[in-house]
């Protein structure tokens, strides 16, 4: 299949990433954007870890008020240089998180954030209902972790399906405007209003 510069041109919108690289990743997939879609978040992946140890801290703080000023969220995010933090790349993406913030309501950044308090109950009831239903030791490890990962997309900012596209986590966000950006981007902390709420912040 001829690769067209429409094609090119859904790709980078798609994930974020540079018009040579959206080109390759189609050339060699044959124009299956699928799965050339998936090689770029491969690379950001790569990428991403490449540079998790870099300091992130420039960065912009962005606001959301939702209309009707019922909702309002404050989220930081961090990356290497002022340069990148005036990126409109790096700035739609502050903007898409609180707007997910705002729409999901997670609790914490990253599942490594959760409590250990709340995790240990937790994990002790799935266990128990899995081996009261007379499930073998491997099959119980498997319902726990099952029920851990639906708790921790239901909690955690980067383990949640993106509200504007669930066929992608935060976290795949995050890692795509790594690879497109080519340095590492981190969430700070954030902190979400609602009226007649307590605030849900972290960091």
């Amino acid at each position: 299949m001829k690769v067209t510069t429409a094609m090119v041109k859904d790709l980078r919108e798609k994930t974020g990433a540079g018009v040579l690289d959206a080109k390759k990743a189609l050339e060699s997939t044959g124009g299956d954007f699928d799965k050339a879609a998936d090689i770029i978040r491969e690379k950001g992946a790569v990428s991403a870890i490449s540079r998790a140890d870099r300091e992130a801290a420039e960065g912009v703080i962005e606001v959301y008020p939702h209309p009707g000023s019922r909702v309002g969220v404050m989220l930081e995010l961090n990356c290497e240089t002022d340069f990148v933090a005036r990126n409109k790349r790096f700035q739609t993406l502050a903007h898409d998180l609180v707007l997910h913030v705002a729409a999901m309501e997670p609790l914490y950044i990253k599942l490594e954030d959760v409590p250990a308090d709340i995790l240990e109950p937790m994990i002790e009831e799935y266990r128990s209902k899995a081996e009261a239903d007379g499930k073998p030791p491997d099959i119980v490890d498997r319902i726990v972790k099952g029920r851990l990962d639906k708790y921790y997309e239901e909690v955690c900012l980067l383990e949640q399906p993106f509200v504007k596209d669930d066929s992608v986590k935060v976290k795949d966000l995050i890692i795509e405007a790594i690879g497109t950006l080519r340095e590492n981007v981190v969430v700070r902390r954030f902190v979400r209003y609602e009226l007649g709420r307590g605030d849900n912040e972290t960091e």
